[in-house]
């Protein structure tokens, strides 16, 4: 399981060039996931959002756009560089009243029970130290009947792509990173990570063992992104 500390100054070392970096490792690509992440978002209509894991804000920024500006979103994370980048962003930001960045550890949410109606959670899972006890978390702050989560992150692609896209991630990811952000190191760990991470049916299981319900998965890009979305 990664380790929390070591996750939290990673992510810290690459906070000044993460937008950047996503947005030329996936060819612009990441701009049309977090849209259908949105987009799932907005048709629950929730008035309270917690987005975990927010990192830079790109989430909590398309949420704030996209919602009413009567819903509330709040960002939260737990490496304060990225938690400071979000909040540089949101000052420059017009139309981000109704957002709010916070710390916070998705193991120990520092929030009530049954205090929001929509948790999303992009591409840091992953990074969980204890995935169950994260998934226990989330619930706890959902609230019932309509409280539902929200998971964007990578996944398997479709077995004909898999030798390519492995090798890309393995061998050429790290060096364009590297290059990028002048952290090789950070990247491989992306790329191990996701050749660890369950595949949709086994993450879906693990929702429903965690004591979601109506799980479903949609994949995006050939199956190296999937949308899970859970109901409490």
């Amino acid at each position: 399981m990664p380790d929390p500390a070591e996750i939290a100054t990673m992510f810290g070392r690459i906070a000044p060039r993460y937008d950047l970096a996503n947005r030329l490792l996936s060819a612009g690509a990441d701009r049309g996931w977090r849209r259908r992440l949105v987009a799932a978002v907005s048709r629950a209509q929730p008035q309270v959002v917690l987005d975990l894991a927010t990192g830079s804000g790109d989430v909590a920024f398309a949420l704030a756009r996209r919602l009413p500006a009567a819903a509330e979103i709040i960002g939260m994370d737990f490496c304060q560089p990225m938690l400071d980048k979000a909040e540089a962003k949101r000052r420059r930001s017009a139309g981000s009243a109704n957002l709010s960045f916070r710390p916070g550890d998705a193991l120990a949410l520092p929030l009530a029970d049954a205090s929001v109606d929509a948790v999303t959670i992009a591409f840091g899972l992953r990074n969980l130290a204890d995935r169950a006890g994260g998934l226990r978390e989330m619930r706890r702050v959902l609230r019932a009947p309509r409280g539902r989560l929200f998971v964007l992150e990578f996944s398997q692609p479709h077995r004909a792509l898999r030798p390519l896209y492995y090798f890309y991630l393995r061998r050429v990811l790290p060096r364009l990173a590297g290059l990028i952000t002048g952290d090789r190191t950070a990247y491989e760990y992306l790329g191990a990570s996701i050749d660890q991470f369950p595949s949709r049916q086994q993450l879906s299981a693990e929702f429903r063992a965690g004591g979601f319900s109506s799980v479903t998965a949609s994949a995006f890009t050939f199956g190296i992104v999937a949308l899970h979305e859970a109901a409490v």
